[in-house]
């Protein structure tokens, strides 16, 4: 497979056969496609998890305890969900999706249709919870990025594009694609962050749980 902007096949062979070109694969659970972005992953885990849901709804919507319930869905539910979840870049459109999802974990648990005309703000109230799945995954993503950043390793060393040779690198109209490491929010770009991350202290204070909203920005 081939990550490019340009769709040009790439010729590989191995003992005179040549490789099939493939749009997406899967890798240790995780589905890669050739645009590198985390859009179709993030999908598939969700229809995962809700069909994980759907086999346990007697459970999930049975009349234990509220909190022991939500215990059960974060625990069982979310985990399938959100399996690589610090390896994706986030759009707006993903964003949304995984709103929707946490959402619909809340309604089917409570037995809400979406017939009965309550509002997200309501459901909420109900199950006596916030909006939560952006942050785990923002806290995710920073325990795992600030983990690489204090190590000398090949993954840092892929993070920050150490990589030999020559391409040409051409100016495409509109903006550019986001980044993974722009799910933290530090404008002051990726040489901050890596001073930070040497300091565990100072990193966990700027990214434990309450590090503030996440903010929807589409690229």
């Amino acid at each position: 497979m081939k990550i490019s902007r340009q769709p040009t096949p790439v010729t590989i062979k191995i003992d005179q056969k040549q490789l099939e070109n493939v749009k997406c694969f899967k890798y240790l659970g995780s589905l890669l496609t050739d645009d590198g972005r985390s859009t179709s992953e993030i999908k598939s885990r969700i229809a995962m998890a809700k069909a994980a849901f759907s086999k346990k709804k007697n459970l999930f919507t049975s009349k234990l305890d509220l909190n022991l319930r939500k215990k059960l869905v974060k625990c069982y539910i979310w985990s399938i969900a959100l399996y690589g979840a610090e390896t994706w870049t986030l759009r707006a459109v993903e964003q949304k999706h995984l709103e929707s999802f946490e959402m619909w974990c809340w309604r089917r648990m409570q037995k809400i249709s979406w017939t009965d005309y309550v509002r997200n703000e309501e459901v909420l109230i109900r199950v006596s919870e916030q909006r939560n799945i952006l942050h785990e995954i923002r806290k995710w993503k920073a325990n795992w990025i600030g983990h690489v950043l204090h190590r000398n390793c090949l993954l840092k060393e892929v993070m920050e594009g150490k990589i030999e040779g020559q391409i040409e690198v051409t100016r495409r109209r509109g903006r550019r694609h986001k980044k993974m490491l722009d799910d933290l929010g530090d404008t002051r770009g990726y040489c901050h962050l890596k001073e930070k991350a040497l300091d565990r202290i100072k990193w966990r204070n700027c990214f434990g749980r309450d590090c503030g909203p996440v903010v929807l920005t589409d690229y």
